[in-house]
Formats: C-alpha cells, sequence, structure tokens
C-alpha cells in the first residue's frame, strides 16, 4: 500500500528512484488454474508499508434495511470520505478472500500526479472491500468496482488491482482523472488460464485487445482522455496504457518491474531477454503481462516466491557489497538512494522486504464446496521469516493471536502473532547467515505439516459440507485458529531459541537437540561467531595501520 501523502512528496521530490522510492509498496503474483500445480487459481499480495501493523480482519455476512448507508473510510488514514447506500446483503469477508472465494489485492503506482487531486470519495481500499462484500465473481467485481468510481469519484492514486475467483483472474488498471472530472480511467485484462503474471508498483497493462471483450474490458475514454491531456497522440492501435498514465523511470524498472521479472525467470527460462528492458534500455522489448510458466506452479512455490530477494539473478541481494560485509543479509534500510562522490546509487527493492504488514497466497479451487476451496495461507511481518497458515474463507472467528485491536505498532504483545514475527525477524536481520538456517527448520517443519494435512482435513470437510454444512464451518474454523495459534506459540520459542543461541555475539553449542553442558550441568564454551572476510578485509584495509598487529621490537 502507498500512503497519499508521502507518495507526493516523494514522487515530487526523488525523481531518478520514482516508485521505487516511495516508503510504501506491494507485490501481486498471479497464477492461472491451468498453470497451477492442482488447478487452482492463485494471488499472492504483501501488503508493505512501515506504519502497517499487521493482522487479520473478519467481515460477517449482514442484511441492511432500505436507507441504511455505509461510510467509506479511507484505508490508509482512516479520515472518512463520504457515504454510499449500503447493500440489501453482504458477504462474509476473512482478509481479502470472501465466502464466494473471491480474492482481490492491490498494489499502487501512483503514476501522473496531477491526476491524484480527489475528485470524488471512493479510496481504492474501499473499492477492495465493497467488492468483496457485495460481488461472487471476478467479473462482478470488476463491474462493481469500476461503475463506483463512475458514480462517486475515485480519490486514490494510480492502482493495479488482483481479481479473482475459483475459474479465472484479471489485473485492473485504474486511475483518477483529477480534479476537474469525476470518475477514472481503467482497463482490466483476463490473465489466460495457462498463465502466470504478476505487479509490483508499476502500471502492467501496455497495448491491449480493443476488439475481445471477453479478455478484454475498458472504460470508453481511456484513450480519449489521454489524448485530451496530452500523453498521446498515436493510433488506437498503440495505445499503451501503462506508457501514457504512469509513464516508467528507473525506479519503475528496477524498483517495480524487476520483482515481477524475477517471478518470471523463476518459472520459465529465456527472461534474460527482458533485463535491457528492467534496465531501461530504450528501445527494448517490453516484458509481457503475461506469460506460460516452464511447469506448473503450486501454492508452496508461490509461498517462497514472496520470500524473494533476486536470488541467482544480476539483482542477487545475498551478493552486493552490503550483504557480504554484513552476513549476507538481503535487506537494506532507507532512504533507498545514497552518493558517494556526487554518483547516486540505489538499493535493490526485492519482493521480501522488512516493512510487510501482513502477506497472503490466496488459493481458490472451483471443483470443492466454498468453504473448503478458499484458503487464505496468511502470514504477518516479511514473508521470508513469516509462516503462511491456513484460513479458510468460511471462519467465522480469527485467531486471537492475529485479531485487530490485540496489540499495534506502538504496543508490543508477545501474544501477538505480528510481534513475535518481529522479533523474530529482526534478530535474524543483524546475523542473517547464521540464523537463516534455524528459522528455515522451522518455519519448514511448520509449513510442511500444514501441506500434509491439508488432503485429509479437506476430505473430512467436504463430507460434513453435504451432511451438515455449519459443522463443516465450526471444524474449519477451529483447524484454522488452533494451527494459529499452534505456530505464534512456536515461534516465540524460536525466538527465544534464537535470543539464547546468538547472545553476545557467541554460538551456543548444541548436542542432542539441547544447549550442551559439561558433567557438572554447566554451560560449555560456545563457538564465537566473528565476521565474514569481507567484512574483515573493509576492516583492515579502511584502518591503515590502526589496527595492524605489530610485535613489539625485541
Amino acid at each position: 500500500m502507498m500512503k497519499h501523502d508521502i507518495a507526493k512528496i516523494v514522487v515530487a521530490t526523488l525523481v531518478a528512484m520514482g516508485a521505487a522510492s516511495a516508503a510504501d509498496a506491494c507485490t501481486n503474483l498471479l497464477v492461472g488454474k491451468n498453470a497451477s500445480a492442482d488447478g487452482s487459481t492463485i494471488i499472492s499480495y504483501a501488503a508493505d508499508a512501515h506504519v502497517l501493523y499487521g493482522e487479520l480482519n473478519r467481515l460477517p455476512a449482514a442484511d441492511h434495511k432500505a436507507g441504511d448507508m455505509r461510510k467509506i473510510k479511507d484505508w490508509d488514514t482512516g479520515i472518512i470520505h463520504g457515504e454510499i447506500p449500503e447493500a440489501a446483503h453482504t458477504f462474509a469477508v476473512v482478509g481479502n478472500i470472501n465466502e464466494h472465494q473471491l480474492t482481490i489485492a492491490e498494489s499502487t503506482w501512483g503514476g501522473r500526479s496531477e491526476l491524484w487531486e480527489a475528485n470524488g470519495i471512493i479510496d481504492y481500499g474501499s473499492l477492495i472491500y465493497i467488492a468483496l462484500q457485495r460481488c461472487r465473481t471476478a467479473r462482478e467485481a470488476l463491474k462493481v468496482m469500476t461503475d463506483l468510481v463512475a458514480e462517486y469519484g475515485y480519490c486514490s492514486e494510480g492502482e493495479s488491482f488482483s481479481i479473482g475467483d475459483p475459474n479465472e483472474i484479471w489485473v485492473l488498471d485504474l486511475i483518477g482523472k483529477g480534479a476537474k472530472e469525476k470518475g477514472a480511467v481503467w482497463v482490466a485484462q483476463r490473465i489466460p488460464d495457462d498463465c502466470i503474471s504478476g505487479h509490483a508498483n508499476q502500471a502492467r497493462i501496455h497495448k491491449f485487445p480493443l476488439n475481445d471483450k471477453a479478455n478484454c474490458i475498458y472504460s470508453k475514454d481511456v484513450i480519449s482522455f489521454a489524448r485530451k491531456m496530452g500523453y498521446f497522440n498515436g493510433k488506437d492501435a498503440d495505445f499503451d496504457f501503462s506508457a501514457a498514465y504512469s509513464p516508467a523511470d528507473f525506479g519503475t524498472l528496477r524498483g517495480c518491474d524487476a520483482r515481477v521479472w524475477s517471478y518470471f525467470n523463476r518459472f520459465k527460462a529465456g527472461m534474460d531477454k527482458y533485463l535491457p528492458f528492467i534496465n531501461g534500455k530504450k528501445g527494448a522489448e517490453v516484458m509481457p503481462l503475461a506469460i506460460v510458466p516452464d511447469r506448473k506452479v503450486s501454492v508452496r512455490d508461490v509461498q517462497n516466491m514472496m520470500r524473494d530477494h533476486y536470488e541467482g539473478t544480476p539483482f542477487d541481494m545475498t551478493q552486493d557489497p552490503g550483504a557480504k560485509i554484513n552476513y549476507d543479509v538481503p535487506y537494506r534500510w532507507r532512504p533507498m538512494e545514497f552518493k558517494v562522490d556526487s554518483v547516486t546509487y540505489c538499493m535493490e527493492r526485492a519482493i521480501a522486504t522488512q516493512q510487510t504488514g501482513f502477506v497472503f497466497v490466496s488459493q481458490m479451487r472451483a471443483w470443492l464446496p466454498n468453504q473448503v476451496g478458499g484458503v487464505l495461507w496468511f502470514g504477518v511481518d516479511d514473508a521470508n521469516t513469516a509462516v503462511f497458515v491456513p484460513m479458510y474463507c468460511c471462519m467465522t472467528e480469527v485467531p486471537a493471536s492475529y485479531a485487530p485491536g490485540k496489540a499495534d505498532l506502538y504496543t508490543l504483545d508477545w501474544n501477538s502473532a505480528f510481534w513475535v514475527n518481529n522479533w523474530v525477524a529482526n534478530q535474524a536481520y543483524s546475523r542473517y547467515s547464521l540464523m537463516i538456517g534455524d528459522i528455515r527448520k522451522v518455519q519448514g517443519e511448520i509449513e510442511d505439516a500444514f501441506a500434509a494435512n491439508q488432503p485429509n482435513v479437506e476430505a473430512k470437510a467436504v463430507a460434513l459440507v453435504k451432511s451438515n454444512p455449519a459443522d463443516a464451518v465450526e471444524m474449519l474454523t477451529n483447524y484454522s485458529v488452533n494451527q494459529a495459534q499452534n505456530t505464534t506459540a512456536r515461534y516465540r520459542k524460536l525466538g527465544e531459541y534464537l535470543f539464547v543461541k546468538y547472545l553476545d555475539g557467541n554460538i551456543k553449542k548444541e548436542k542432542d537437540g539441547k544447549f550442551e553442558r559439561n558433567e557438572a550441568g554447566y554451560p560449555v564454551q560456545p563457538k564465537y561467531g566473528g565476521y565474514t572476510q569481507d567484512y574483515y578485509d573493509v576492516v583492515g584495509r579502511g584502518s591503515g595501520d590502526r589496527l595492524k598487529v605489530i610485535e613489539p621490537e625485541k
């Protein structure tokens, strides 16, 4: 997510890095049903923001009287923009998935700043949750969302939305018209079933088919408005939405599109052909919205992709000098630009990042009852160290450790999943190469158990749906809540283990699964962690003679 005031300041002052310098940013990865390993449609989302406390919200289904109004509360700021008539019935929503398995996610790209000036009351977050509460399918959601901004106006920046149901996934690129006109211009494309796609804070739809209403729809003035504003003057067939409304710069290519490139690169050979585009070479071939992967992509694949730091690519964050002097840590603290001898440099921006509030991989399956088919594999904080816990879309309550109001960004709570995960992650940031193996062991054991249990749990749930749907809902609710609570408790133990093992720069020795003691029960001498050779090289060469060991003259 991107906060409006912060984003405006960033784009106005940091031209070189563009959207990549924004304080907040998100990543969505998409998998069509024929590209997935089991026939699921899949949408992933990392809600990245420096002030976002990660929690799981639930909106119960409800009936409303004629004349009831819904307040439009800005997702980022909490400000009330206005109100609209409420729907007669609204569906239950858990996080970003509803009871019909409809999932909606987003990433903000900002676009042309003159189009940000609000002339309406609907913000991008309200679009998501209104649609989730009112719609059964992706196509219904597209209509509801675009009708809402046409009628009530739009008050956010340029945005990409992932909109998916068990049968299809769409990407919607949308931006407002500025202060003088109400509404928005937009284009939506259906991702082919055999393809994967993604977006990460840059408009991803470039040229699009003008006469394929089954797979591409757009606002009637999407091209004419661009002409009127001076953004485009060619033939309609050559119109490029991204180029017109969100012109690329270094930041949007290297900091945003590069994340999608890394995803494509993981699952299809030959993606090096788009590196010139990612690096901003004029006339380079534009990276497509979607590609056919070389192999089927599983839910676990997407979960692990959300942990990506460009490993094995030219942008690998574990291999640059900043990592090599600091235990291979693939994280870089803001700001994202710095200067050395009047030359401006940038930090890489990967899919996995430290400022994630929450992350999910949504699994939607058409062959199962809705209660069972929709799973929000949900985690809090950094996707790299988080655990993806199965939260079924029929849940009637959320786990206490993930619940809204449990704590907040300024209130540490040892029973909060967000704070426990942050404790684990932030310990690893200081000595990444030493600790990540310990984290991966526990993380893997938990997620492996979820994967192993899923067929049996769901078989029981499907049988219950046929006999008594309420029992199935209760069973899946209890399962999700218990797994989440157990995961939080297990991770708290992991945090304690890391703290003890790596206390004071040492590494405690272990034997038979316990910290080693001598025959008298006293702790044995620990190993000394030291530093990497790269660190020693920098310190030794940079200190001159000050730290050099010189034997006294005899």
